[in-house]
Formats: C-alpha cells, structure tokens, sequence
C-alpha cells in the first residue's frame, strides 16, 4: 500500500510514518521544516524529504491513502491535488482507526492524566510480555516509537487528545476511534483557541463517551465532578465503572501504595499519580491483567517522559521539569512535589507559553496554582505573545490572576536564568513547569545548580 504524508515532521505524524513503513508499507512525506528528533528518525529510516517544501507531483493516483497533518493548512499545493485527484484523504487519527477496525480498541481521554495513563497500561503489558498496538504521546523508555501497528495483536491502545483531527476535519480526534474500552481522567478547560467557552469545550467529552461502541465499557475518574457528571448523564448503553485515588503514605520521600499484599513502594508520587494509577490498573484488568501482577509491574514504571521527570539529584535537593501548563496539572504537580518533600523549600517555576495560558482572558483560571510552592515564579516572553497575536498580558494581570503577593515574575530569559544559578538550593526542591523551555534554558546546564 503506498501512503502519502502532507506534514511528515510532526511528532505524532513521523512515529506513524515509521509505524507504517515497519508494517511492509511503501511511505512518502513532504513537509515545510523538520525538527529534531523527527528529522534524525526519519533519516535513519530513509524517510525524510530529499527538499523541504510542497511539491503536487508527488501526489498522483498511484497513492492509496494520503494522510494530512495538523501543520498543513488548507489551501496546502500538495491537498489541493490530493483533493482533485479525488485520492482517499485521512486525518491522522482516522487512518488509526482504518488500521484498528478489527480490533479491541482501548482509548485513554481527559483533559489531564492520559499521556501517564496510557504509558502505565504500556508499561504493565511490556512487563508481562502482552503484545499490543498502541499510540501514546511521549517517548517511553523500552519502546522504540510512540505508534505500533500489526496484522495480529488484539488490542489497539490509544492516547486519546481532544484537539482538532486536520486543517479540514475540526472535529476532537478522540471523537473518531470509536472505543470498545474507555477511560476518562478528568476535565479543565483548554484550548481556548479551538474552544472558547468552557461548556463548548465540556461538550467534546459527553460526544466522547456517547462514542464508545455499545455495550463497551467507560472506566471513569469518580473524583473529578464534571467526569461523574458527563459519564452518568450519558444514555449510551455501556458499562459505567468508576475509579478513586487508592490509600497510600509517604515516608522519607518515598511513596507507598497501599494493595491486598501490604504496602507497595512504587516510583511515581503525587495524588494525580496515584489516581492516575487506579484508572490504569482497571483498564489492564479489562485487559486480562489481574490485580496482582499489575501492581508486580507497575513497581518499576518511572513515569512518561517530560512528566515529572527527575532531572538532577543531590544529598539535600532535587530538580524536575514537567509538561503541566493547565492550571489544573500545575496545581496539581505542585501540591504533589511539596508532599514528597514536605521538609524541604519547593521553588516552582511556570512558564507560561501556549496559546490559553498567554490569553488575558484566561489567565484567571490560574488562581492558586502555586500556592503549595514556597517560592512561586513565572515566565513569559512578551515575543510569545505578539508571535500568537493575542492582546499584551501584564505583570500586573499575572499577579492578580494568580492570587499570590509573593509572586517573582520574569520575562527575561536572562534575568530567568540568573534568578536560578543564584539560588541557594540547599534542602531545596525545584520544579519546571513548561510545554516550553523558558526562552532558552539548557536543562543539562540546571543540574550544576543541584549539588
């Protein structure tokens, strides 16, 4: 089968090309700019263009499928074509679920918590050797690339992200999977760009679950009110089972889950983690994994990459960066580092750098977010926001939106890193919020403030 990508260099595009060309097919692919690490992984594959650009001749009826990514606009040259050709044109998650049709496919949902979810089911299978189709969001460790497709597996495991499916498809990607086996973490409003209104924004989810083939099954977050809300409103005929945070203690930093064997020492820490962790045990359990060897496995997973991931290490502190940009992950990564390490300083540094978090409008959602750090500071680039064409933001907004006094605001990336390398971080921990990397900020380079 020969496959066409408009937009191969994007993460989620490039690990489906490689998927794709591992099953026997013959994969093309045009895109504008690559970066690293698509552009090394599709070389080494012999994947990546030979030019950079749009080039219609590509397209021709020899194509069976062209699949279009987010990153090309609609009026993209090589669409065009692909469009008067009359050729089969997928977004990408249509065409996962073109290859996952005939199997049980397994959806991980929410607004936070799925990419962890997901690479906890992962892990568990990998640790008992199941195996399994998937398509996760993060690089994880033992697994060569985030898409996997075979002829043969059963399951299908997919990360299931509310954002739009292709410049001509505006409909939520977990909309189009279709699952046998659902999950739901939790619901904040996001992508305010895409949806302006938090009820707009609340909707994709009811058509999520209403989704779910009939006499499927949804594995839901109990504690989260507008979860129980969407899922047992829903009139779609399927099993509803919902999930709570399990007991656990922390002792001299390190976190113990409490199962039927007794006290369990595990790698992850946080509440979000530990209810992050119920939801994945009932899924794996759907999935012929009992209780017992779940917990065998999941003693070892160290978390997804980028999510809450230890950087540094020294007798007295700690350093971690992590994904969380939502007002909702940041409070809770927050609240979650400070409770492992109630003795020690938490310095949190949030950078503010998508689209909802720069939007004035926006920013009040924000309010509280850092009040379980001791020292609480934020990052934004005035060039950020004139990139994003949105209304400039203030350090006043910031400071009221956040509801703090003590609030240390920067938008120097310079001053930013002055600020950390002359911290004192003895008996300290310090954690890096940011989808970004704070103008600049070479991570290798904060682990000499660690010592």
């Amino acid at each position: 089968m020969n496959v066409h990508f408009i937009a191969i260099g994007g993460s989620a595009m490039h690990n489906l090309a490689l998927a794709l060309q591992d099953k026997g097919y013959r994969v093309t692919g045009s895109d504008d700019e690559i970066f690293e690490p698509s552009k090394s992984r599709l070389k080494n594959k012999g994947l990546l263009p030979e030019s950079f650009g749009w080039f219609p001749e590509k397209i021709t009826d020899a194509l069976d499928a062209v699949v279009l990514g987010m990153h090309a606009k609609a009026d993209n040259p090589e669409l065009l074509k692909a469009q008067e050709l009359g050729l089969k044109i997928y977004s990408y998650p249509e065409f996962l679920y073109e290859q996952s049709k005939h199997k049980t496919r397994v959806v991980i949902g929410g607004s936070h918590g799925k990419t962890t979810i997901t690479s906890m089911i992962l892990h568990v299978m990998h640790y008992h050797d199941r195996d399994v189709d998937y398509m996760v969001g993060a690089q994880l460790d033992g697994f060569d690339v985030m898409v996997k497709l075979t002829e043969d597996n059963d399951f299908m495991v997919l990360e299931g992200d509310e954002y739009l499916s292709s410049p001509i498809d505006r409909r939520p990607k977990f909309h189009l999977y279709k699952p046998n086996i659902a999950l739901l973490s939790g619901i904040a409003w996001d992508h305010i760009n895409v949806f302006p209104t938090y009820d707009n924004y609340e909707v994709q989810f009811k058509i999520f679950v209403d989704s779910i083939v009939k006499g499927g099954s949804i594995t839901y977050n109990a504690e989260d009110e507008a979860v129980k809300r969407v899922v047992e409103a829903s009139e779609n005929p399927i099993r509803k089972l919902p999930y709570y945070t399990p007991e656990y203690t922390v002792e001299d930093g390190e976190t113990l889950l409490e199962t039927p064997e007794g006290l369990l020492p595990i790698e992850v820490f946080g509440a979000h983690n530990l209810n992050n962790l119920a939801g994945a045990k009932w899924i794996c359990q759907h999935m012929g994994v009992d209780e017992d060897d779940f917990y065998e496995a999941i003693a070892s997973f160290k978390g997804a990459s980028k999510r809450l991931e230890k950087i540094a290490e020294s007798a007295t502190s700690v350093a971690y960066k992590d994904f969380a940009h939502s007002p909702s992950k940041v409070a809770a990564t927050t609240q979650a580092v400070k409770a492992q390490y109630e003795s020690r300083t938490l310095v949190a540094c949030l950078e503010l750098h998508t689209y909802s978090s720069l939007n004035a409008e926006f920013l009040k959602e924000y309010k509280g977010a850092l009040n379980a750090a001791d020292v609480a500071v934020v990052f934004y680039s005035p060039h950020a926001v004139d990139i994003k064409k949105l209304e400039p933001v203030t350090k006043d907004q910031i400071a009221l939106a956040f509801e703090r006094d003590d609030l240390i605001i920067y938008t120097d990336p310079a001053d930013f890193k002055a600020f950390l390398r002359t911290q004192n971080f003895e008996s300290s921990a310090l954690l890096l919020m940011s989808s970004g990397n704070y103008g600049g900020l070479d991570f290798e380079e904060v682990k000499a403030f660690i010592h």
